[in-house]
This record gives C-alpha cells, sequence and structure tokens, in this order.
C-alpha cells in the first residue's frame, strides 16, 4: 500500500514547488486525501483551537451526550447501529452569513477564537483551489468562481468529538460517505485516531499528526474535474479509549452556483458528459436523504433529470 500523501506546503515557495505540486496532483486523483503541514497557520493558535473546543466538550456536551446514550440504551447493544453514529457535535456557519454569535453555550473566548480560525481556514481553502486550478491547466481563480453563485461560497464548521464507545464493532463514529461539499479541511486531534478513506477496495487509516491540516475532495469537485478528482468514502471507527476531536470546515458552493464540468476538462471526443448540470443547493437536498448511500446515483438522479428537462448544452460562461 502506498503511504498516505503528506505535502509540506513550505516547499512550495522553493525548488520543491514543481515536485510538491506533482504529490497534490496525484493525491487528489488517486487518494481523494491529503495531508498538509507548514500550512501558516500558526501551531501555537492550533493549540488553543483544541483547548477551548476540548473544554467546551466537557463543560457543555459531554453529560448531554451519556444522557442520550443512556435514553437509548446505547451502552448495551447487541447488534450493529446502522441509523446512528457515536459522536457529539454542534455546527458554524461562517458564509455567506456567520451564526457564531447565536451559538449558545460557547463562551467569548472560543467564539472570538473560532471566528479567527475560520477566517484562516477559509484564506487557505481559497489558495489550495488555486493550486488544484494550476494542476488541472484552468486559469487562477477559476474554481472560486465556479463556486461563487450570487452571494459568494457557502462555508461552515463541523465541531465533532467521538467519546470512548463500549461497543466500537457494533456502532461506527461516523458512518461511510463521501462529503457532498467542495474542498474540506480538518484539523483533528492528534492522539486519538479514527478516521479511515476507501481506497482501493480498503480501509486506510488518515494517520494523526500533530498541527496538520487534513485536506478531502468533495462532490461537486468531481463535477467540476469531469471526475479527474473524485470524492472518497471516509468513515471515523469508534475507540474504546479517548475522546477523538474533529473540527472539519467545509468551503461549498454558494447555494444557487450552477455546478457542471469545466469545458477546458471535458475531453472533445466524449459523446456525452460525465456528470450533470445543477444547482448546488437542489444537489444538497437530495444529498441530505442519501448521505449514507453511493455517490453515484446522485449523479445519476440529476443526469435524468437535466435529460428530461434537457437543459442544453453546457455554458462556458
Amino acid at each position: 500500500m502506498a503511504t498516505f500523501p503528506v505535502v509540506n506546503m513550505e516547499k512550495l515557495n522553493g525548488e520543491e514547488r514543481t515536485a510538491t505540486m506533482a504529490v497534490i496532483k496525484d493525491a487528489c486523483e488517486n487518494w481523494g486525501f491529503f495531508e498538509l503541514l507548514n500550512h501558516g497557520i500558526a501551531p501555537e493558535f492550533l493549540d488553543t483551537v483544541e483547548r477551548l473546543t476540548k473544554e467546551h466538550y466537557r463543560k457543555c456536551m459531554e453529560q448531554r451526550f451519556k444522557e442520550m446514550v443512556a435514553s437509548k440504551g446505547l451502552e448495551a447493544v447487541q447488534s450493529e447501529i446502522n441509523d446512528l453514529d457515536w459522536e457529539s457535535t454542534f455546527f458554524l456557519r461562517h458564509l455567506p452569513v456567520s451564526n457564531i454569535s447565536e451559538i449558545p453555550d460557547l463562551d467569548e473566548e472560543y467564539r472570538k477564537v473560532m471566528k479567527e480560525f475560520a477566517a484562516q481556514l477559509e484564506k487557505l481553502a481559497e489558495q489550495l483551489l488555486d493550486l488544484l486550478c494550476e494542476n488541472l491547466g484552468l486559469e487562477k481563480g477559476y474554481l472560486k468562481k465556479a463556486f461563487y453563485g450570487s452571494k459568494g461560497p457557502t462555508f461552515g464548521t463541523k465541531v465533532s468529538n467521538y467519546p470512548p464507545c463500549p461497543k466500537p464493532d457494533l456502532i461506527k463514529g461516523l458512518r461511510a460517505h463521501t462529503d457532498a461539499g467542495g474542498i474540506i479541511l480538518l484539523f483533528q486531534d492528534d492522539k486519538v485516531s479514527g478516521l479511515q478513506l476507501l481506497k482501493d477496495g480498503e480501509w486506510v487509516d488518515v494517520p494523526p499528526m500533530r498541527h496538520s491540516i487534513v485536506v478531502n475532495i468533495g462532490d461537486q469537485l468531481e463535477v467540476i474535474t469531469n471526475g479527474k478528482y473524485k470524492s472518497v468514502m471516509h468513515r471515523v471507527i469508534a475507540q474504546t479509549d479517548g475522546t477523538r476531536m474533529s473540527i472539519a470546515s467545509f468551503y461549498n458552493p454558494g447555494s444557487d452556483a450552477v455546478i457542471y464540468p469545466a469545458p477546458a476538462l471535458v475531453e472533445k471526443e466524449e459523446k456525452k458528459d460525465l456528470y450533470p448540470k445543477f444547482v448546488f443547493e437542489d444537489y444538497m437536498k437530495l444529498y441530505a436523504g442519501l448521505k449514507f448511500q453511493a455517490k453515484e446515483p446522485r449523479f445519476e438522479a440529476f443526469k435524468t433529470m437535466q435529460n428530461s428537462a434537457n437543459l442544453g448544452p453546457i455554458a462556458t460562461a
């Protein structure tokens, strides 16, 4: 099995740029995931994000999770649970309009830190999209523009904690799925593992590395790249020891953005496009009910709708 791709972003500024861009290209084409080091977000700041996130879980969410487990009798389950994840989560929205000030139970310092973290991740996501454009031979800014819609991208964060689980063989931390959106940036626990991706029919661990940011490709980038880059099934395995922290930030198209393969990436000899054209919000509505199923039927459903509605040739602007 090949080694999980790790990208040192400092090397993009020197003689090793070509080799580093090749690592990113291979990761996008063959893994759907890669891990970033020296990405520009200060290690001390990441330590603060981690400390405050874990404090918030212990103070505001741990007891609620225990009560939920007790109310559903989950500690005594004897057969596999397929309709529930062993996770405690809350969501923050950053763009187009932030809801951080409205989330209950966040103390002022945590609110301020998460707002700053989002700003730094947004900048990093846009930098990564331009690196992908460069590798794909698309003009700089193409992917950001494709995501823009009328009000700019949608950007939000899922803050998760995965507590110790007495029956990890029967309950997943998070069931297998691909991510519906654009590009996902994950800051994860470096002591408690659990994240796995599906590669060549086998589940592969995403290695926890201190101060790294894990990047993965969402369904929308698969469509825009006409399948050159693939979103990949991944899951979280619950652990019997330790609570795993996961902060996943989703840089997605705007709700009214129209998503379709970039004309420059559609082979001339292809008689039909491999992927459909759709409005991102419509895709999310379909995804909501089918998240834990294969992505291909979602794409096919929109192809069928496109053919019936006869949306016509793909636009070039």
